[in-house]
């Protein structure tokens, strides 16, 4: 990264964590298949679990519950199917229920056909709407199988926290299955899955400053399991064949270590310059406005509309003044198209919005240069508009 540029698409994906680089350089002579018995395969399956209980430990479980994956998407479509195993037993889930706010990995809607999905609406402040929640789980066709409930914990372009624990309780109330997807919230908030009430949670290292290609599934207990989406030599237990990605693995094991220590501590932080930013945004654009700020979010985004600036022109803007920032999700092959998120909220995405997320190595010194840089666009955008 040159050094005038400024990186404010932590939500995108993160620099690579030097903890994770060094553990990952520290492993580079670790070639082994570690799915082989000898001793160069033995030494690779030891790195490996030692990630695994690192992983675990940030959702507070047993490494025996970390089923790894290729990533967040992955996981996401290896555990919204209908073919579930309690131990021997086939299980069928009959349904899929979906907030309206969800990432496009979820929204998909995995292994259930189309008609076999329902989204649940989210109220103007972008939550989830727990009444309708418990109104569809109500009227859900039990004959069909239980169902299941896949609501996110962060909102990748908001940052709006949802409430997860409330909607297990309902969910659990209905017999159903409940799945989480936790990628940004990890190394943001606590996410153990227990005090969550999910039955399974979505992590991605790529997040939290480790490498890409490398997430998992956490699942409550090994009892109750996906049928297998990617099925060949039977590794991470028979539930994700295919020979793993160690080095990924590794760095991934670094990083998830490393967004624990001093969690509270660094999220002040990152909200106090968050707040900061902000200010500096209110101060030269007082008609700009902060999406998702009627409901808690995470310290580190700022969803945001420049009236009058079309997202994908804001986005050049930006970039032309030395500033990487998103229009919302950075997973649609790079277009910039009217957000989902904000149709949810009952607000006019045709208006279109800038997502800035912060990270671990954002300075002050950073935050002065988005604001100025932001009030040169403000103030080019003004003009424009007296002239036109």
């Amino acid at each position: 990264m040159a050094p005038s540029r400024l990186y404010l698409d932590w939500n995108a994906t993160s620099p690579l964590h030097p903890a994770a680089r060094d553990a990952i350089m520290g492993a580079i002579d670790i070639f082994g298949n570690p799915n082989s018995v000898h001793g160069e395969g033995r030494a690779a399956r030891a790195a490996i679990e030692g990630a695994r209980r690192k992983v675990a430990a940030l959702a507070g479980t047993d490494p025996g519950n970390v089923i790894f994956t290729s990533g967040a998407t992955e996981a996401a479509n290896l555990v919204l199917t209908p073919d579930f195993r309690m131990g021997r037993t086939p299980l069928q889930l009959g349904h899929l229920y979906f907030s309206a706010v969800e990432h496009l990995a979820v929204r998909e809607g995995g292994r259930f056909p189309k008609d076999g999905t329902t989204e649940i609406p989210v109220t103007n402040a972008g939550i989830v709407d727990l009444n309708e929640l418990a109104a569809l789980l109500d009227a859900h066709d039990k004959s069909t199988g239980l169902p299941i409930v896949a609501i996110m914990f962060v909102n990748n372009e908001t940052g709006i926290v949802q409430p997860v624990e409330e909607a297990a309780k309902i969910v659990r109330a209905h017999g159903g299955l409940f799945v989480v997807d936790a990628v940004q919230a990890a190394g943001r908030l606590p996410i153990e899955i227990e005090r969550i009430g999910a039955d399974f949670i979505i992590v991605s290292s790529h997040k939290i400053g480790g490498p890409k290609g490398a997430g998992a599934l956490i699942a409550r207990g090994e009892a109750l399991m996906p049928k297998a989406l990617i099925r060949g030599g039977g590794q991470e237990k028979g539930h994700r064949s295919g020979t793993q990605n160690s080095l990924a693995l590794i760095g991934f094991g670094a990083a998830a270590e490393t967004v624990l220590q001093d969690l509270e501590e660094r999220n002040a932080a990152i909200a106090a310059l968050r707040d900061r930013l902000e200010a500096g945004m209110r101060a030269a654009a007082p008609d700009v406005i902060i999406h998702g700020t009627g409901g808690p979010r995470v310290a580190n985004t700022i969803f945001f509309t420049l009236p009058c600036l079309k997202a994908e022109t804001g986005q050049i803007a930006f970039d032309l003044e030395g500033v990487a920032l998103s229009a919302g999700s950075a997973c649609s092959s790079g277009k910039v198209g009217e957000s989902h998120v904000l149709t949810a909220m009952g607000r006019d995405a045709k208006l279109g919005a800038l997502r800035i997320s912060l990270g671990f190595s954002t300075t002050e010194e950073d935050i002065d240069r988005a604001i100025a840089a932001f009030a040169k666009i403000a103030c080019r955008r003004k003009s424009a508009s007296e002239a036109a």
